[in-house]
């Protein structure tokens, strides 16, 4: 399955993460880990693309992040646990469009590597301004709090974004994604 998605977030501190925690009480967290892929030479990190297995409780999706004018064009494949778990371990995709893709785009598959992971708990509700999610995230013996809204409309959604912030006494924190974040501590 393949859909633009549109997002703007928000780095959030402890106090303005429980605040909307609390009013998302009513929604069951999910906590996901997110494994990261890479060539050994940063040649997805270098055409700005990302690439990740997401894994739930049950099943676990692999997806592939490729930058447009706006959003991210998002490439997903649904995988069960055990699919995951062999992708992970042995550094080969599957033949599917996701791989093709990379190849059409020069990216030297036999180069990929797993360069960690990112555990996620994360609220999801869909609003009447997108769909949101409020995310506590570990990795790299570090921890941050974040929140997403994903929206079909940019302009709108911006806007939209802005407005809740502002109704609920937040101030914006640039975020970036949490893929830069996590590959940012592969330096030091």
């Amino acid at each position: 399955m393949n859909h633009i998605e549109i997002e703007y977030k928000t780095l959030l501190t402890k106090e303005e993460f429980n605040r909307i925690k609390d009013y998302l009480q009513q929604v069951e967290p999910i906590v996901q880990t997110n494994y990261y892929f890479d060539t050994v030479n940063f040649e997805l990190k270098a055409h700005k693309m990302s690439l990740r297995i997401r894994t739930f409780t049950h099943s676990a999706e692999l997806t592939l992040k490729v930058p447009k004018k706006v959003g991210n064009l998002e490439y997903n494949h649904q995988l069960s646990l055990t699919e995951a778990q062999e992708i992970i371990e042995s550094k080969q995709l599957p033949n599917i469009e996701i791989r093709q893709f990379l190849i059409r785009a020069g990216i030297d598959l036999s180069n990929l590597t797993v360069l960690g992971n990112l555990i996620t708990t994360r609220r999801e509700i869909n609003t009447k301004i997108g769909l949101m999610a409020l995310d506590y995230n570990c990795y790299a013996g570090r921890q941050d709090y974040e929140l997403e809204l994903e929206v079909t409309d940019a302009q709108k959604g911006k806007a939209d974004f802005e407005a809740f912030l502002k109704a609920n006494h937040i101030k914006f924190k640039y975020a970036r994604s949490k893929v830069a974040r996590f590959s940012a501590t592969l330096a030091e």
